[in-house]
């Protein structure tokens, strides 16, 4: 950090374990990146390259190689992982990753129908190629799923092998954890809380608002996915009080 101010939270250092920050990359190009690590990389947990744009990014290699020069892992979106179980080619999906030397891996089932048993499948297979993300919650908004069925199939992909849970919420934050005014359903996150501890929970609040309702509900080391390359440094200081909104969360009163 710049300076020495007193008062400040215990902000966990990489590598992180807990207080992840995830970004969406959907299309930056190289020089973009460069520009986007000169700044934030000390900031940056994990970058996916959203949805299917690694199927369509020119120079993909050179992109991923560029991240991990910065100590940055990536991977692809779920919906990647989608496309080729959808079309049964489970293992070509495996020998991509491998080839482009990703350890970060998405296992979602947000677009298509999956199984539960048969994702969880996916998942320990997929244990043994890099450290599993799994998403729950679907990107349809009129498919709502009950608390009760979020902290099974949590529980349930966490004892699978999953590193983290993606508690689904689209890039635009207005489904799954959300309601469509991106307005955070509330009881559902704290029931889930109940259940599963927070550290495994990646939560996805690509919104100002949703970011900070998760730092006021779990604290600085909370984990946010779907982050804007823009708005990793605003974040990273709302996490730590030198935001208007988060400013009074860690000063103590009498000493201020």
């Amino acid at each position: 950090m710049n300076f020495t101010l007193s008062q400040m939270p215990d902000r966990f250092v990489k590598p992180r374990c807990c207080g992840i920050t995830m970004v969406m990359d959907k299309g930056l190009s190289i020089e973009e990146v460069k520009n986007f690590m000169s700044v934030a990389y000390p900031h940056v947990d994990v970058v996916k390259l959203g949805f299917g744009t690694s199927y369509v990014t020119p120079d993909l290699r050179k992109k991923i190689e560029t991240y991990k020069s910065y100590d940055i892992p990536v991977y692809f979106g779920g919906t990647l992982f989608e496309a080729f179980a959808i079309r049964n080619q489970f293992e070509d999906y495996i020998s991509v990753i491998k080839d482009y030397g990703i350890d970060w891996i998405e296992v979602s089932d947000g677009s298509i129908t999956i199984p539960h048993a048969e994702k969880c499948g996916y998942i320990e297979k997929l244990t043994k190629h890099g450290k599993v993300l799994s998403e729950v919650g679907s990107k349809d908004a009129a498919h709502i799923i009950p608390p009760y069925k979020w902290i099974e199939l949590m529980r349930a992909e966490l004892e699978a092998g999953s590193s983290y849970v993606i508690a689904e919420a689209r890039e635009a934050g207005n489904v799954g954890i959300y309601r469509g005014s991106g307005e955070v359903r509330e009881g559902l996150v704290q029931e889930i809380l109940t259940q599963i501890p927070a550290e495994k929970i990646i939560w996805e609040a690509p919104q100002k608002a949703q970011q900070l309702y998760f730092l006021e509900l779990i604290g600085c080391n909370v984990n946010l996915g779907n982050i804007a390359p823009s708005e990793v440094i605003p974040l990273e200081a709302m996490r730590i009080g030198l935001r208007g909104d988060t400013f009074n969360l860690y000063l103590d009163k009498e000493k201020a």
